[in-house]
């Protein structure tokens, strides 16, 4: 019997240790800590995916503009080839009256020439009329044989002026060479 109370003089200190009483109070910083850091978390998770919604949809933007921009290149190069092509600069070429060029001659380093040079073929009559002269070809070439103002009879010693006739369209100017 004097083991009994031993034993309760033992729980009576440990029920000291902890209080008997309702744990509401206990709890409900607990639980409220709980709901915050949740809260937060969900929070966190929201601004994280609108700011990657964000640069996704930025993304997409930057692709599109990088699709047309690419689109238009390829567009541009596609004339560029078109308009260097062989055939194409030959047309345009005898459109602005030139005319292909006879044989080459090379120089060496040392100054000894080699090949033949031939002079370019002149134009016919018939290729001249067939020639389509574009419009600024022709404001050009009518501007500088006409003057804008004839000198006066004063100036050139009393005789009167002469007016320039305009350019020939059959003598059309020659290119030697390529």
């Amino acid at each position: 019997m004097s083991r009994k109370p031993e034993l309760k003089g033992r729980a009576a200190r440990l029920a000291r240790l902890f209080p008997a009483g309702p744990r509401q109070a206990a709890r409900t910083p607990f639980v409220l800590l709980v709901v915050l850091l949740l809260g937060g978390g969900l929070i966190g998770l929201l601004v994280l995916n609108s700011a990657l919604s964000e640069g996704a949809f930025r993304m997409d933007d930057l692709q599109r503009d990088t699709k047309n921009l690419t689109d238009e290149e390829q567009a541009l190069q596609r004339d560029i080839d078109s308009y260097s092509a062989p055939d194409a600069l030959q047309r345009r070429a005898r459109e602005l009256g030139m005319v292909p060029g006879g044989d080459p001659a090379f120089l060496d380093p040392d100054g000894t020439v080699k090949g033949v040079p031939s002079a370019a073929a002149q134009q016919s009559a018939q290729d001249a009329a067939d020639v389509v002269r574009p419009p600024e070809a022709l404001t050009l070439s009518q501007t500088i044989a006409t003057p804008t103002a004839s000198p006066s009879p004063a100036l050139t010693g009393g005789a009167p002026a002469q007016s320039a006739a305009p350019a020939p369209t059959a003598a059309l100017p020659t290119t030697p060479g390529r």
